[in-house]
């Protein structure tokens, strides 16, 4: 009997197996882009592969089997009835998918095509059908180069890459997602276009940086999306994209696709002159505001202005006040009205309680095209524990520092940045370089510099780890700070970087190659501290706090200082600064005029809050517009008539600026006459002298003897008590002639009346005009 060749019966290749489909339907699969789109596979050329739900009978053969290759397409579209595999190039029917699930996971052959094309899918849902590009079918769009730096803490525009941004790929327009989680198990995009099903569109993880990413075309401008985020532990977390360009507001809180939309910008010659520009011998004064309460709209004034309103009202204003800068708080979105923006969820989010982002920028413009600079308060001290955002953010302390000692302010409740990692770095870093590039912003004032730089800031002996060297100083802040500073200032010359450091750390304004952090300003809350609780104090007390308005002098020339009167000061029951005085009105609206007077005098750039500059009663409330009305009355007007012509004298006085972070620009006549009450001083550069007289006392001093630097005559630029001012007229009817008498160390002097609660500032007619 003859032997017969045994015959083998191959199980047919399946196009997916059982497990892949499973997985696929749990979101459970690793490497997604493995599975789904266009995929070589080698099968038997007379076998018909199994769509891998069923095993199939086999086929009789021969013992050698010759394999072939050919192209799998699989795809994964629940509610889809059939999808036809569609050739790009010439929109041909190239093959149906077998559909081998029923909740729409489809797998088909392409034909006995071998060489992977372009493809599109056309779907047939109940009652459409639509025409797909896959996002399965592109490579990944990340630079290797980009990712290493954003690892390294040296990605300055990771923005351009991370979050959502719009792409062409082969001629097709969509949106590349991407986003950090190095320690999450699955990273999903989710949106209201796919009823934020996280099986939908699962990202491509890159292991080696952490990184997830997904392009999807045809994407539209202004779909909601959040990243979907399974930890090691099983958990499903719901995220805003840390790197979203818009955001929604709560309770939804979801990001947002920018619209694609190029704005054109009209400041070129402002950003030119701001190259050349060096603010420390130019006069600065920065009107803080807070957009969501200078002024509001509606019956009841619940309603935010918008941009375009802003434009309309706030800037004229800034104008006619003459201020040179706007100092705007925080407008990176936050969930919460009552941090103010102090507690920012998405970082590169401008709020939408004012507008679009491109309506931002044109109120940015228009500031500039106004002549006005425009400063962000910036926070890169803390951010929220709100769920949607940074905390925790893939299941473990990404962007925190693990240890509560290190990560969490226990003032504020709020988490710490972990300034050492390289992609918090980055991430921070981005911001930055975002607001500057993109909106055009003149400089940012960074929020709580004290609690980044001291690692027992606000915290009792068992609440805080020592540095490497068993110091109190948080040396990644410090590095961070002066990384922060160096490039900011290198990549757009021109603009301010500030300060709010509450401490005497030496070397705030102090340059980072001379061991400095590398501030461009530092606010002086040491001169308000002291110069506000002077202000508080019954006159007939003052002259035991004397010095209170004095010490400033032994150390304002050691830092590059601002002179802030902030929204701070005026708000958690502190009271307006009308508020803060004692006495009657006619008092309180005279010794804030002096006071005003003396903050103008002083050394240092000056920032006044909204409200102080026409004496706003009430403390500030967010909730409500300031009170306008008050202008109504001659008093408030004096105030603001005063602040107007004290910016004037400032900004046309280079006395008062030129030197004005060196001792040479500012000389005491008398700093001892506590018993009087009065200061007198001299503010010069070059031969360009102003003379200030502040009297702090409701007393009148006829015949009150000062020294003067120059013979001649000395005009009246400025009285407080005049009654333009809402003052008491008294004065030296506008002129003053010097006597050959030393005294004060000036070969000069002369007898002058000195008005009550008031501020004189004199000036040598024949030197200046002061019409």
């Amino acid at each position: 009997m003859t032997k017969q060749t045994p015959v083998q019966t191959p199980t047919p290749t399946p196009l997916i197996a059982p497990s892949e489909i499973e997985a696929l339907l749990a979101a459970d699969y690793v490497d997604i882009f493995a599975l789904l789109g266009m995929h070589t596979i080698e099968i038997p050329p007379a076998t018909k592969p199994s769509k891998g739900i069923k095993p199939g009978k086999g086929i009789k053969q021969a013992k050698a089997v010759s394999l072939v290759k050919r192209l799998v397409v699989r795809c994964f579209l629940p509610g889809a009835e059939r999808v036809e595999l569609i050739a790009k190039q010439d929109g041909r029917k190239v093959a149906e998918l077998e559909k081998c699930h029923d909740e729409g996971v489809f797998a088909g052959l392409a034909g006995r095509r071998i060489n992977p094309f372009e493809y599109r899918l056309r779907v047939h849902y109940p009652f459409s059908v639509e025409e797909l590009n896959d996002p399965y079918q592109y490579a990944s769009l990340l630079s290797d180069e980009a990712l290493y730096l954003f690892s390294e803490g040296r990605q300055e525009q990771a923005y351009r890459f991370m979050g959502a941004n719009w792409r062409e790929v082969d001629g097709v327009s969509g949106v590349q997602f991407c986003v950090w989680a190095p320690n999450a198990k699955r990273v999903s995009l989710v949106h209201d276009a796919i009823d934020w099903d996280g099986r939908r569109q699962v990202m491509r993880h890159h292991p080696a940086n952490g990184v997830w990413e997904i392009f999807i075309p045809q994407m539209k401008a202004l779909t909601h999306y959040k990243y979907e985020i399974v930890t090691q532990e099983g958990e499903r977390l719901l995220k805003a994209d840390p790197f979203g360009r818009a955001m929604q507001g709560a309770p939804g809180n979801a990001s947002i696709v920018p619209p694609q939309l190029d704005y054109a910008w009209q400041d070129k010659r402002w950003l030119a002159k701001r190259a050349k520009q060096s603010w420390h011998d130019q006069p600065v004064s920065i009107y803080e505001v807070h957009l969501g309460s200078w002024r509001r709209q509606g019956e009841n004034g619940e309603q935010y202005l918008s941009y375009s309103q802003l434009i309309d009202q706030l800037i004229p204003y800034v104008v006619e006040m003459g201020y040179t800068h706007l100092q705007l708080m925080p407008l990176s979105e936050y969930p919460f009205d009552g941090s103010w923006g102090y507690q920012p969820v998405g970082l590169f989010a401008p709020t939408y309680r004012f507008g679009q982002p491109h309506e931002l920028k044109a109120f940015v413009d228009a500031c500039h095209q106004a002549g006005i600079g425009v400063i962000l308060d910036w926070v890169a001290a803390h951010f929220p524990k709100d769920p949607h955002g940074l905390t925790r953010f893939d299941g473990s302390c990404l962007f925190e520092h693990q240890d509560p000692r290190q990560g969490e302010h226990p003032d504020w409740d709020t988490l710490i940045y972990n300034y050492g990692r390289g992609e918090v770095q980055s991430y921070l870093l981005s911001n930055a370089h975002y607001w500057l590039q993109e909106f055009h912003l003149d400089g940012l004032r960074l929020d709580a510099v004290s609690s980044m730089l001291y690692l027992d800031y606000s915290r009792e002996p068992h609440q805080w780890l020592p540095n490497a060297h068993g110091g109190r100083e948080n040396l990644d802040a410090i590095a961070f700070l002066q990384e922060l500073n160096t490039r900011l200032y290198k990549g757009f010359p021109g603009i301010m970087m500030i300060a709010e450091e509450s401490t005497a750390w030496p070397g705030v304004t102090k340059r980072v190659d001379e061991g400095g952090l590398g501030f461009g300003f530092k606010w002086n809350m040491g001169w308000m501290n002291d110069s506000l609780s002077y202000l508080g104090r019954d006159p007939i007390y003052r002259s035991h706090h004397h010095n209170e308005l004095t010490f400033s002098l032994m150390y304002c020339f050691t830092e590059q200082f601002i002179l802030s009167l902030s929204h701070d000061e005026v708000v958690h029951g502190k009271g307006s600064l009308l508020h803060k005085i004692p006495g009657d009105d006619w008092q309180k609206f005279a010794t804030l005029r002096a006071y005003l007077g003396f903050m103008w005098g002083h050394p240092g750039k000056k920032l006044l809050f909204m409200g102080a500059d026409f004496a706003q009663r009430d403390e500030w409330d967010h909730q409500h517009s300031l009170d306008w009305h008050l202008l109504a009355f001659e008093p408030h007007q004096g105030v603001q008539r005063w602040v107007k012509d004290l910016n004037s004298l400032y900004r046309q006085s280079v006395a008062l600026y030129g030197d004005d972070h060196q001792g040479e620009g500012f000389s005491w006549l008398d700093c001892d006459n506590a018993s009087a009450g009065v200061l007198s001083f001299i503010r010069q550069s070059g031969d360009k002298q102003l003379i200030f007289i502040v009297n702090m006392t409701p007393e009148v001093y006829r015949e009150f003897r000062i020294g003067l630097p120059q013979p001649g005559r000395y005009h009246e630029c400025l009285n407080s008590d005049s009654h333009y001012y809402g003052g008491s007229d008294v004065g030296n009817q506008g002129v003053i002639h010097t006597e050959p008498q030393a005294y004060q160390g000036q070969a000069q002097s002369a007898c002058i009346s000195v008005p009550p609660l008031a501020c004189l500032v004199l000036e040598l007619d024949e030197r200046v005009s002061c019409d």
